[in-house]
């Protein structure tokens, strides 16, 4: 590391009322340096981001940059002195285009027509093009999905040219091949003196494309090691505090007796483009069927047709051997079906609501969780939320709890426990762990395969490809709201699926006939 580090976070202190997020942190990164910052969900690391560029103030402690004390009271301080941050929960304004996203609070200019704008929405378009990470830049910021967002967030950074760039989870949602190319785009930021700091969950990921790495547990730094010096296992021993198993679980055969069916279902997406084209698919009881795709490919609108969020033009859908017309939310929930949705806050939890109110959110109705008149159980809806908490090991401290005030990992094991608790016959789980770290995304995987076992269907849709590896029984490529493949799980390859998430179907053919006859065909290595 140089001498003098381009930022040099000191003693830092974070007090949130009585709760000590950062307890006296000391954070370096150089000029010119990837560096990744490791730790569970609620070890600290998000808050020491979030007053490196502004969104908080240090309790105590120093911040300097290049060797100078800095005084970050806001977003816009941290902006003018070279900071930018891509947050996990995107800072964007909905009702805007990407383009209009970009350019808010752009100085320069004083007349801005609409000429201004084509402008610099080509400005954005080639930019965004250059790095691989495409999205319609006239679309409202409603419209996009998750992913497209995503790329939103880190197209803005790179466009408003900061020099310390710090990316939560930057490549949660991207193929291994944008990843790789964003990998590369990082690299080539760090050989122009750019420091780039990023959280993450992935161990894989750090030891590609990390120089230093930084460990939280618990508000404290644990460690700050060079990537030569240490490997995977270590790093999730010195996250979690003891040694992590990443051994896969022992499955037993899938389930062939049909729970869900498919059948050339169309429909459209926001904006009015065809989301689903055509799509047929099948998921068993007792079976994991995984979901693999870029985002935008229709797999949001295919979570909430399933859920009753979403009408569909054509097509039928056989559910636990009933026919469905367009189905209403309550239809879904009382048919059996439970749903684990992209964005916990926005579309599964009331962040304000305690625990017990998220928990009985979808039962409350049943004659346990109200009398007669219609009047909540309040003691025995306390009492079975307790419980549930603890099954769950959900962290907090007590029911009565603002959900809002969990870290990101207990949130998701609420969501679970709310889902799971009901006996589903089918979970629709989107995105399950992402943004979680390795202890907290291993409970997640752990009840999936206990749903399994226990004779539920799960349609996992993910754009972790590693996750969709690992549990799935079988995997379907979505492209262009049709499924273009499907693999087994003992078949399953990655460059395969990596060529069909693009759309590459005859590139995809070609490679899985050149390993046919492979001795290796057939072996899978446990990601994290």
């Amino acid at each position: 590391m140089n001498a003098i580090p381009a930022v040099d976070m000191r003693g830092i202190v974070k007090r949130f009322g009585s709760v000590t997020a950062n307890d006296h942190v000391d954070f370096q990164a150089a000029k010119g340096e990837i560096h990744a910052l490791l730790g569970e969900n609620g070890a600290g690391k998000s808050t020491m981001m979030c007053m490196l560029s502004g969104v908080y103030r240090a309790t105590e402690g120093e911040i300097c940059l290049n060797g100078k004390p800095a005084r970050i009271r806001s977003p816009k301080e941290a902006s003018q002195l070279g900071i930018g941050m891509v947050f996990q929960n995107f800072r964007l304004v909905q009702t805007l285009t990407a383009a209009e996203n970009m350019v808010l609070g752009e100085k320069g200019s004083l007349w801005r027509g609409r000429g201004w704008l084509k402008r610099k929405s080509r400005e954005i378009e080639e930019l965004a093009a250059r790095f691989g990470l495409g999205f319609p830049v006239d679309r409202p910021i409603w419209q996009l999905s998750v992913g497209e967002q995503q790329r939103v967030e880190i197209v803005k950074t790179l466009y408003r040219g900061a020099d310390i760039i710090i990316l939560d989870e930057p490549t949660s949602v991207l193929t291994p091949g944008e990843a790789e190319q964003l990998f590369a785009t990082l690299r080539q930021m760090r050989a122009e003196g750019k420091t780039i700091i990023i959280t993450t969950h992935k161990m894989k990921e750090v030891m590609s494309v990390a120089d230093r790495i930084s460990v939280m547990r618990k508000g404290r730094m644990i460690a700050s090691l060079a990537k030569e010096d240490t490997d995977e296992r270590e790093l999730a021993r010195l996250m979690v505090g003891k040694e992590v198993v990443l051994e896969r679980k022992e499955r037993g055969e899938a389930g062939t007796e049909p729970l869900l069916a498919i059948r050339r279902l169309k429909a459209a997406g926001h904006g009015g483009r065809q989301a689903l084209d055509g799509l047929d698919l099948t998921v068993n009881r007792g079976e994991i069927v995984g979901i693999a795709g870029v985002a935008g490919n229709g797999q949001k609108e295919l979570a909430e047709v399933l859920n009753g969020l979403h009408e569909w033009k054509s097509g039928e859908i056989e559910f636990d051997g009933k026919k469905w017309r367009n189905a209403s939310v309550r239809d879904t929930i009382e048919a059996g079906i439970s749903h684990i949705p992209e964005n916990r806050m926005k579309s599964g939890l009331a962040g304000s609501l305690a625990l017990t109110d998220n928990l009985i959110a979808k039962s409350y109705r049943s004659s346990e969780r109200s009398s007669r008149l219609g009047l909540l159980r309040g003691r025995a809806n306390k009492s079975w939320a307790a419980e549930q908490v603890e099954r769950f090991d959900v962290r907090t401290p007590g029911i009565d709890t603002p959900v809002r005030m969990l870290s990101g990992g207990n949130q998701q094991k609420l969501l679970f426990a709310r889902e799971i608790a009901r006996e589903p016959k089918l979970l629709v789980a989107v995105h399950p762990t992402q943004g979680l770290d390795v202890g907290a995304a291993d409970s997640v995987h752990r009840m999936l395969m206990d749903l399994r076992e226990a004779g539920s269907g799960v349609l996992l849709i993910s754009e972790d490809l590693d996750e969709i590896l690992q549990l799935s029984d079988r995997i379907l490529v979505l492209f262009g709201g049709r499924i273009i493949g499907e693999l087994k799980h003992d078949e399953a390859d990655r460059a395969v699926i990596g060529m069909l998430m693009t759309g590459m179907r005859e590139a995809a053919a070609a490679a899985e006939a050149e390993q046919v006859g492979s001795p290796d065909r057939g072996k899978k290595e446990v990601l994290v």
